[in-house]
């Protein structure tokens, strides 16, 4: 049975009308990807992320050493914003952060069990169970990135915890680094460039603009070369140096940083609450629950 539940995500997933998206859960019995990539064949679906990036609260933040060569961010969870404008909460967020930078460790469940360069004497994990303790909320180190690098480290962060970058480059100045850092907030790209792409991601894609095409009526000995010509638009939407640079249109990242005798390394973009699925609560039928009592 195909649920109005499941037809409104597979609406906020893809943005496609109500009645497509039955239609499509229908004939795929309620398979949501098999039903999102029907949608993306027959040209209806307006978007092509995945959904799954549902809100959750906490702070991603960044730091960089002194001499600007390591650099961390992480992610830290909390269960509601309120804890995101907590100085405590953020103070302790910080201090991960360097944690990250001075230690080094290769895992959270690591960096966990690492002694505290904020509390002495005590593990991160310690740290943090005190933190749940003053707090009254649950929190949990999610995920971070740490670099080092030769050349720079640059960082940004957008929204006041909301987006964190992290970019490692070489050549360039820290001007560059900053406006890489905020295309990549912007633009939100995936990897850096084409053979960063893994090839089961492509083959996907092409496959699915094949089936577009064809469902334009196009011969299938001619939809291979128009498949050729959109994967440009798929690399420039996902890969780095492909983009738009979002300063200057006219120009791609890559002509920027060959222009200024750059290359970015790696980077990382960590979005607060991206991936979690956060629970839904209805206070209302909470509080009627708790007077029947």
């Amino acid at each position: 049975m195909i649920t109005a539940a499941l037809v409104k995500e597979l609406r906020e997933k893809t943005g496609a009308g109500m009645m497509d998206c039955k239609k499509v859960l229908t004939e795929t019995d309620g398979d949501l990807e098999k039903a999102s990539e029907l949608l993306r064949e027959r040209g209806i679906a307006k978007a092509a992320k995945k959904s799954g990036r549902v809100a959750a609260e906490g702070l991603v933040e960044c730091y960089v050493s002194e001499d600007g060569k390591v650099g961390s961010v992480v992610e830290v969870n909390a269960e509601t914003d309120f804890v995101a404008k907590n100085e405590e909460f953020r103070t302790f967020v910080a201090d991960v952060a360097k944690q990250v930078v001075e230690k080094a460790p290769k895992t959270v469940e690591e960096l966990l069990e690492q002694e505290s360069i904020a509390v002495p004497g005590k593990k991160v994990q310690e740290v943090l169970i005190d933190k749940i303790a003053t707090i009254g909320e649950n929190m949990s180190i999610r995920r971070f990135a740490r670099f080092e690098t030769e050349g720079l480290i640059e960082k940004y962060i957008h929204g006041d915890g909301k987006i964190a970058v992290l970019v490692n480059m070489i050549g360039g100045d820290k001007e560059l680094a900053k406006d890489i850092c905020m295309q990549i907030a912007a633009a939100r790209p995936e990897y850096l460039d084409r053979e960063s792409v893994p090839q089961e991601r492509v083959d996907k894609e092409m496959e699915i603009l094949k089936a577009q095409v064809m469902n334009e009526g196009k011969p299938a000995e001619i939809a291979e070369k128009i498949v050729k010509g959109r994967i440009g638009k798929f690399y420039g939407e996902i890969c780095l140096v492909e983009q738009d640079f979002v300063k200057d249109p006219n120009i791609k990242v890559s002509k920027l940083l060959a222009d200024k005798g750059a290359k970015v390394v790696e980077f990382a973009r960590f979005e607060k609450g991206e991936g979690i699925e956060k629970k839904e609560e209805n206070f209302a039928e909470e509080v009627m629950k708790q007077m029947n009592q």
